[in-house]
């Protein structure tokens, strides 16, 4: 639902389950790995991998054409194309991660977040694409005088997320924090 209510682009969506394009991603990976040099070989998760029998997974499908190889891919839908099938907020990984990467549930980011921070190394990136305005917001203000995103690249044109490329009034950007890293700002770069 666009921000104004006025689309119905996405009513037909189950679950909060958009396919995020995977030229979108290619475009944020290209633009992070100018500021970050990534070990192709490090442990990697989608915790809402996502895909169908119409859709790859979308993260994993870019991160694969980067060169990455050790990817983990969970998701709750029972027809998602995960390895895993759960729940991870409920999920516990004693082996941690060295990134996390997806595009999580809006109503449910905050908490995917929190626990991600967690879930990887120290020195490892929890990266999510989030609405721009995800910035506002009284409930988001304790995580930002905790851990402010070191990075954040915000998509110049609107993302379509539906089969048929139409878009909402809503900005996106992928919102990258490093464990261990307690920014006071956020270096943003428009992509």
């Amino acid at each position: 639902m666009s921000s104004t209510n006025r689309s119905n682009s996405r009513d037909s969506h189950i679950a909060d389950y958009y396919v995020t394009p995977i030229d979108k991603i290619s475009e944020f990976l290209d633009e992070f790995e100018k500021v970050e040099t990534i070990d192709k070989n490090i442990q990697i998760l989608d915790c809402c991998a996502g895909g169908d029998e119409k859709h790859p997974m979308s993260y994993p499908e870019a991160l694969i054409k980067k060169g990455f190889i050790n990817i983990s891919t969970l998701d709750i839908r029972d027809d998602s194309l995960s390895e895993t099938k759960g729940d991870y907020l409920h999920m516990d990984y004693t082996n941690k991660m060295d990134m996390i990467i997806t595009n999580p549930p809006f109503s449910l980011a905050l908490d995917i977040i929190k626990k991600s921070l967690e879930d990887v190394k120290e020195g490892g990136f929890v990266i999510m694409l989030l609405r721009l305005n995800y910035f506002g917001g009284k409930v988001r203000k304790e995580l930002w005088e905790r851990q402010m995103p070191k990075y954040c690249f915000v998509h110049h044109r609107r993302i379509s997320f539906t089969d048929d490329r139409k878009t909402d009034s809503i900005e996106y950007a992928h919102f990258v924090w490093q464990k261990g890293h307690n920014e006071q700002f956020t270096q943003l770069k428009v992509i």
